[in-house]
């Protein structure tokens, strides 16, 4: 008979496997008593659910669900439970200091370290993942934040990163200083159409997950004026280089557009989302539902302008135009068949007070069902994330918050949150 051999690293590997079999730890189940669950897919509000979780994903949901022996068990049954808030327009490297000393006094590592401190602050208000929408000077320290927060360095909402953005050579901030003195911009600057692919390139290369471009802006004209001015600035066939550049590897592009004008060249080159949008005209509006383009208004950046206390009367007859005229392309837009909005605040400063923007859209028309569903299942979509957020259904990221009260009664119940998931881990109960 021929003797079977085994050496002796095959039985050390055998023993690890059979230690490892022995010792390991199942997941911990969590379930979760919902005394009411909103049901933001479906648009309904559900009463008495439970939502079990283990790891970090959604395994069941419903009325008549079991919970297991060894499960931890969170009661919820006081309050109203709904997934995890999601805001498609950050900037968490930005403050409520002064801009160009923020660019041009302040290190990026400084930044970068306030920056931290305002992403814990938006995930314990109950956003537990935001498109930052550029880093404003202070190159790819988002890309950095992202990392530190995936790896448990320090706590955030869930990331995408676009890094640097792009504009032309004379189209962002800062303006007005000699062109004898060395300037760090805003965006990143580049022009014509292989100067815009090569930008592209290198912010993918350094860790983008989407692209920024500002399409239109105010080009050193001055402020001052019945409300906020916007010139175009990429051409049709820059913005569409930009575009096909990202499609490469699977990443789409944010247009920064305050005018019709500017917006319809994002459109037509195959942009995914017009940020702010401030005087889209209905022809506009329609042409963005026709091509699937989503629009994130971000009211409350400009309505912050008319709480200033030390704005000058220009300044506050500017924010005054620009917010009335804000409001009814919001009130237009709530009136076309098919229109994508998706919740985005656009806070450079304040960090944590985000739902506030869902306030202003209810304030505006939107119902508040439709208001959630903007700040949940349609900006997960937008973020291509919809397999995995923005619904509380098995399979999902266990993201999920909750509050006292009903949002669908009052809004601002969400400017109030006590509890907040991220991954399956409890970041905040105050119940």
């Amino acid at each position: 008979m021929e003797k079977t051999r085994c050496n002796v690293g095959e039985l050390i590997l055998i023993c690890c496997i059979f230690v490892s079999a022995l010792f390991a730890q199942p997941a911990e189940t969590i379930a979760i008593k919902c005394g009411k669950l909103i049901d933001v897919k479906n648009e309904k509000v559900l009463d008495n659910q439970t939502i079990l979780i283990q790891d970090n994903r959604i395994t069941a949901v419903g009325a008549n669900v079991q919970i297991p022996a060894n499960a931890k068990v969170i009661d919820l049954s006081s309050a109203t439970v709904l997934p995890g808030l999601i805001d498609t327009h950050t900037h968490m490297l930005l403050h409520d200091g002064d801009y160009n000393d923020q660019l041009l006094r302040e290190q990026i590592a400084y930044r970068a370290i306030y920056a931290t401190v305002n992403a814990k602050k938006t995930l314990e208000a109950g956003f537990t993942t935001i498109r930052d929408l550029e880093t404003e000077g202070a190159m790819y320290a988002d890309v950095a934040l992202r990392d530190a927060i995936n790896n448990g360095i320090v706590p955030g909402p869930r990331m995408q990163a676009s890094t640097r953005s792009l504009g032309i050579t004379g189209g962002y901030s800062p303006y007005g200083f000699s062109p004898e003195v060395p300037m760090t911009y805003g965006a990143q600057i580049a022009d014509g159409v292989e100067g815009v692919r090569l930008a592209t390139r290198e912010q993918i290369k350094y860790g983008a997950d989407v692209i920024k471009i500002y399409i239109d802006h105010r080009r050193g004209r001055s402020l001052v004026g019945d409300s906020l001015t916007g010139f175009p600035t990429f051409t049709l066939d820059e913005t569409k280089a930009i575009v096909e550049e990202a499609a490469k590897v699977g990443i789409k592009v944010a247009a920064h557009a305050y005018t019709s004008v500017a917006a319809q060249t994002a459109v037509n080159a195959g942009c995914i989302s017009i940020e702010h949008g401030l005087y889209l005209d209905e022809a506009t509006l329609r042409l963005m539902a026709q091509k699937g383009c989503y629009w994130v208004p971000t009211m409350i950046a400009y309505l912050r302008g008319l709480e200033n206390p030390n704005a000058s009367a220009a300044a506050r007859k500017m924010s005054e135009g620009t917010t009335q005229r804000h409001k009814a392309t919001f009130q237009r837009a709530l009136k076309i068949p098919g229109m994508k909005i998706a919740f985005g605040s656009d806070l450079t400063g304040d960090h944590g007070t985000n739902a506030r923007e869902i306030e202003v859209m209810v304030r505006y028309g939107m119902a508040p069902m439709a208001a959630i569903k903007s700040a949940t299942t349609v900006a997960a979509e937008l973020m291509g994330w919809q397999n995995k957020i923005g619904s509380l259904e098995a399979g999902k990221l266990a993201d999920l918050i909750a509050v006292a009260g009903n949002p669908l009664a009052d809004i601002t119940e969400l400017q109030r949150v006590k509890f907040v998931m991220k991954d399956g881990k409890v970041i905040k109960d105050t119940f």
